[in-house]
């Protein structure tokens, strides 16, 4: 992700959103750690953090509970340094109760292209397995296009 640098065309910030979402798809937590700069500033609900290995921790725990994690996110807006996104992500817990969240996050890039700065804001929805719409990673014919809001 660190590759795609700003200032932001709309073709480079829909790239570095999916490129986002491909990564966070692995539930690696030190792949994605990687697309941040060490002293990176998060606020991921109400949790607040500072540095890859905080967010290491963070994704490690995150993913530890939010069993089969698929997510999508979609550019809402840009400019220069800075992209904002609108994401929905579903996953499960240990007693198999599955979740839709929905979420904007508002990011914040050094000039190398790695987010120094991340805010979250998401919300819960529980939901029944057969009404999950999000299975793993992004298929081919679904780049580039909107993910719906339910």
């Amino acid at each position: 992700m660190a590759s795609i640098t700003p200032p932001f065309t709309e073709e480079s910030a829909r790239a570095k959103v999916q490129a986002a979402e491909d990564a966070w798809n692995t539930r690696d937590p030190h792949q994605v750690a990687l697309a941040y700069t060490p002293d990176s500033v998060w606020r991921n609900r109400s949790e607040f953090m500072t540095g890859r290995e905080e967010i290491t921790r963070f994704l490690t725990r995150k993913w530890a509970r939010e069993l089969d994690y698929a997510l999508r996110k979609e550019l809402w807006a840009f400019t220069g340094d800075r992209i904002a996104v609108r994401f929905q992500y579903e996953c499960h817990d240990t007693d198999g109760q599955w979740w839709r969240s929905y979420g904007n996050e508002l990011w914040e890039f050094d000039e190398a292209g790695l987010m120094r700065r991340r805010e979250a804001s998401i919300n819960d929805l529980p939901i029944a397995e057969a009404d999950r719409r999000v299975f793993g990673s992004r298929p081919p014919a679904e780049l580039g296009r909107p993910f719906p809001l339910e």
